[in-house]
This record gives structure tokens, sequence and C-alpha cells, in this order.
């Protein structure tokens, strides 16, 4: 009985640690700020921003490779801010393979 009790704990930690990276918010830039990207701890893209500057018809992998940057920024940083908020709300449990 007392793993179902610990089973139930870990799902409302896991709950409550869901909503709460969706509060977190990176913002990254890539091509001197021509590229801006805004996304949650949930990994999903609030805002894109791309300046008209940098879309250059006859160099399409300059925007390419800005965007590519900007995106995988934004994910690590939400990844990093991910993983201090598991650690908060988790604290002492450990799970195998999970962290």
């Amino acid at each position: 009985m007392n793993m179902i009790k610990q089973a139930m704990e870990l799902k409302s930690k896991l709950d409550k640690a869901q909503k709460e990276l969706a509060k977190v918010i990176v913002e990254t830039e890539s091509a001197k700020g021509a590229i801006k990207i805004k996304m949650n701890g949930q990994q999903k893209i609030l805002s894109l921003s791309i300046s008209p500057d940098i879309i250059n018809p006859s160099k399409p992998k300059d925007l390419e490779n800005a965007l590519t940057k900007a995106f995988n920024d934004a994910y690590e940083e939400t990844k990093k801010e991910g993983s201090k908020q598991m650690q908060g709300l988790m604290g002492d449990v450990k799970i195998p393979g999970l962290m």
C-alpha cells in the first residue's frame, strides 16, 4: 500500500512540475537579434520574430542557419530550466533513468 501512496505522490509532483514548466519562459536570439524566439519550459514556441533584414532570397541558407541556432538555443535553455524545476520539486526522490 505504501508504494501506491508513493506513486500517487510522485504523480502529483510531476503534474505540478508540468504546470510550473509551462510558466517558465525563455527568450533567445541569433543573427545579432534578427531572429528571436520565446519558448516555454514545455518546449512550446510562444513567439517567433524574424527581421526582414535577414531575409535574402539569394542566401536562404543564412536564414536557415540562424533559425536552427535560435531554436536549438531555446530548446537547450528550456532543458536547463526544466531540469532545475524538476530537481526542486522532486527533492530526494530518486528514479533510475529519469534524472
